[in-house]
Formats: structure tokens, sequence, C-alpha cells
């Protein structure tokens, strides 16, 4: 493989990696987002899609321009310098919350699926975490290409599952067209807040790249990546009947297809949870050790402890306290670099 495909392939996967957690693992975040509005959710899908492809790709070559490290130097090129403390501050409490959320999320995956203390799910991912931050970007480019292609790869495995007649399961539940208008607005809701969040890894990433074709194929890459596992799912997802009932829609396919499937599904989850913790990690690091005179690892384990603290809070309460808030500032980004022109 030449170096130059390899980086395209690492880009695409980081950016696959950074986007997908918890809740899009479980299928819950999806079924939020797109399956509670019928056939409308595909539709949305592909506008999302459409988004992670042409924002995510334009944030990196937009970074790679201005030469950015880290997501503040951006959001100060994006909203200039006094509305960009503000973006940056509420940023930090975004990366924060959702690594807080994703951390509460490894310990409950050690609880419910593994029958694990839920504290040793979060000390054993803390002592991981560590460990691959310590390598930087390397680390992350390494952790998302070994850990997405089983996603995907997961991924099809559920699609095809559908096709089994033996597993007694229906194939298709006919939904119409959900006319709710709120569908319309989903995709972008989703889009924004996603991105928002994995501009602290896609910024730094666009400086490993060698030039802005690189760039462009790995964003394209990325996005498509993300909107066929996004598809896939929607489809499995819409044919389990009485699927917003569920708290782990995924699990209830998943516990028909043996003991096998039903690790690998854990496995999944939890490098999900695992590429956008880290993810967070690297760009909350990236940014304080630009404005706090403390070296780079002394931040990292003050991230660390900060970040087990607010695990601790519990993952559901997390989700429905910080997301919605998250929600309104990712769309007011997603709005600023849609219209910001290239230069």
């Amino acid at each position: 493989m030449s170096s130059r495909l390899k980086q395209i392939l690492q880009i695409a996967a980081t950016y696959i990696g950074t986007v997908v957690g918890a809740g899009f693992a479980t299928g819950r975040e999806i079924v939020e987002f797109f399956t509670k509005y019928g056939s409308a959710g595909f539709v949305g899908i592909l506008i999302s899609g459409i988004l992670f492809i042409v924002i995510g790709t334009k944030l990196m070559i937009m970074a790679k321009r201005l030469g950015a490290t880290s997501f503040d130097e951006m959001n100060q090129y994006l909203f200039g310098g006094i509305a960009s403390r503000i973006v940056n501050v509420l940023m930090l409490i975004m990366l924060f919350g959702v690594t807080g959320v994703m951390l509460s999320g490894a310990g409950a995956l050690f609880w419910e699926q593994l029958h694990l203390p839920l504290q040793l799910g979060i000390l054993l991912t803390l002592l991981v975490t560590y460990f691959v931050m310590k390598k930087g970007i390397e680390g992350i480019l390494w952790t998302n290409s070994l850990i997405v292609p089983i996603m995907i790869l997961f991924s099809i495995v559920l699609s095809v599952s559908m096709f089994d007649p033996s597993a007694g399961r229906q194939l298709f539940v006919e939904r119409d067209f959900v006319g709710d208008w709120r569908w319309i607005v989903s995709p972008f809701a989703y889009a924004a807040f996603n991105l928002t969040l994995a501009q602290a890894v896609l910024v730094p990433l666009s400086r490993e790249a060698k030039d802005e074709s690189v760039i462009k194929w790995g964003g394209f890459l990325g996005g498509l990546g993300l909107t066929f596992i996004l598809l896939n799912s929607q489809y499995v997802l819409y044919s389990v009947p009485r699927v917003m009932s569920y708290e782990i829609p995924i699990a209830e396919i998943v516990g028909g297809l043996g003991v096998v499937v039903h690790y690998i599904f854990v496995f999944v989850i939890y490098g999900e949870i695992f590429s956008t913790l880290i993810g967070n990690l690297f760009g909350l690091a990236g940014a304080l050790q630009r404005n706090v005179r403390l070296s780079n690892q002394v931040i990292l384990i003050a991230l660390m402890i900060g970040s087990y603290l607010l695990s601790q809070v519990g993952y559901s309460e997390l989700l429905h306290y910080l997301y919605p808030v998250f929600g309104l500032i990712a769309i007011i980004f997603l709005g600023v670099v849609s219209a910001k022109k290239l230069t």
C-alpha cells in the first residue's frame, strides 16, 4: 500500500471513529434521530451523509490552509476574537461533558453486558487511554485503523442477518413516510452535533495530510463510510417491531445471533466509545496546552481525573442534561462553517 493511500484511509477511519460513539453502536442515537420518522429516516441519513462529506472535508481543508493546530485556533478564524473565546469555552465544556458520558458508557457496558464491576470498566478504559494518548495523533490514527474496519464488518453482518429466513424474524416492517416536520431538522442537528465535536480531531488531523487532495479523498471516504454504516443500521432498526421501546435496540437483534456475535457486538460498542473518548481528550489536551503553562502529561492526567469524577454522575443522566444544550451550540457552528468561504 502506498503512503498516500494509507494516509487517505487513516484520515477516513479517524473521521468515522471520532464521529461514532456509544449511542451510535447501540442504535439508540439512530432511532432518536432517524428511525422514529419511518422511511423519512432514510432520506434524513442521506442529508446527514452529504453534510459529513461536504462540511467535514471543508473543515479539514480550512484548517490545513490556516495551519491550525487545535479547534480554538479554528474558532478564532470562524467567529473572530471575542465570540471565539465564548465558543471555545463552550467547546471545552462540550468535549469534557461527552468524555464523561463515554467513560460512564464504558463502565455501564462492563456492568450490563459482561457482568463485571462498573468501576473496573472505567478505570481500565482510563489506563488504556493513557497509553494511547502518550503516542499523540499516531496513537489515534492506529486505534481507529484497527477499530473502524471491525465496525463496518459488524454493520454488514447485521444487515445480512436480516435476510436469514431461519432466524424466524420478520424481514421488513412496513412503515409509512412519517409526516412529522421534525424529520427534516433531525439530520442537520445530528450532523451539526457530531461535526462540532469531531473538529477537535479533524483540525489537527489535517496537518498530517501531505496535500489537500489527500484530505478531500479522506473526507469523502470518511463521510461515505459514516453514511453506509448509518443506512445499514437504519435498515436493521427499521425492521424491528416496537423499536422505540428498547434502550439498546441493536441488542434485540444481536441476542438471536449467538454468543460469538454478542461478544463482537460488545467489542464494537467498546471500540466506538473508546475512539470517541481518545478523540475528545486529544482535542481538550491540545487546546488547554496552548492556554495553560503545564506539560501535556499533567494536563492529560488532570483531564482523566476530571472525566472520572464526571462519569460517576451516570450515563443516562449525563445524556439527558448535556446533549440538548450541546445540540443548540452545534447548529450555530454548522451554520457558520457552511457560510464561511474557503480562502
